[in-house]
């Protein structure tokens, strides 16, 4: 009996400490400095990314090793910010052009692009401003869900949620709410919903945010739970793998990150 309890014991701590880690499964391709989005499509088998401002205007497609399959030229864009990835399930995949660093902004865009079978494509375009009287807002995170795109400012402090309707065209955002992460360090990176709309996940670099029980589009009052990583990169994309598994990348950083992880919610 003692020796069965040693061994449950032991049994839950392996389990405890795994379960705060990520899982390398795959190093990303080299030839992507600044890897800074992840996300699946209905009917590909492959994981998408892009790099952020400064690169090429250029989606990439990955298999689950790391290697590079895909590389497909967005014609009639460029990439002043490139931030996060989004699909739908007609299996379209949306370009978030809305970072803002420095804060000068006043006209942001989303592409769409649906078709990620030739190496060269032409994308809609979803241009978007801020509502009046609000200051210019720096993006890394968004999502779809019920045919709106919901984008998260990149704060430490309080941060703010607007909703974008997925129309070709010219829109303003709709302010939805204002928040704030418990912790340090609480910017947000990344962010993704499940395929059954339930929950909705925030990437930072040290942890993701879990959200659950919400309803209509009041995540902020639904349940939070804070996952830690115990690992600390700069971490940039995150996609649901299936509703209880994310796949999460991070950019390299001399001998540290610029791999394809998977982490259990």
């Amino acid at each position: 009996m003692y020796y069965f309890q040693k061994l449950l014991l032991l049994t839950f701590l392996l389990t405890s400490c795994h379960s705060g880690k990520l899982n390398v499964i795959a190093d990303l391709p080299m030839r992507l400095k600044e890897a800074s989005a992840i996300e699946t499509v209905v009917n590909s088998e492959l994981l998408w990314t892009i790099e952020d401002a400064g690169n090429k205007n250029n989606i990439y497609g990955m298999d689950l090793k790391g290697n590079l399959i895909k590389n497909i030229d967005i014609s009639n864009s460029s990439n002043i910010d490139w931030e996060d990835l989004t699909s739908d399930s007609k299996g379209n995949l949306y370009i978030g052009d809305f970072g803002n660093n420095s804060k000068n902004r006043d006209d942001f865009t989303i592409y769409k692009v649906s078709n990620l079978e030739h190496d060269e494509v032409t994308a809609e375009r979803i241009n978007f401003t801020l509502p009046k009287k609000v200051k210019s807002e720096d993006f890394e995170a968004f999502f779809i869900l019920n045919n709106h795109f919901y984008i998260f400012s990149k704060e430490n402090k309080s941060a703010k949620l607007f909703k974008v309707p997925n129309q070709i065209g010219k829109h303003t955002a709709a302010f939805i709410s204002e928040f704030k992460m418990k912790g340090k360090h609480t910017k947000i990176t990344s962010a993704d919903v499940s395929d059954d709309g339930k929950t909705v996940v925030l990437l930072n670099h040290e942890r993701l945010w879990k959200i659950t029980d919400f309803k209509d589009d009041a995540f902020f009052k639904g349940n939070i739970e804070a996952l830690e990583f115990e690992h600390d990169s700069q971490k940039e994309g995150i996609c649901f793998k299936n509703n209880s598994m994310v796949y999460i990348t991070d950019e390299k950083d001399k001998s540290e990150g610029g791999n394809l992880y998977t982490f259990n919610i």
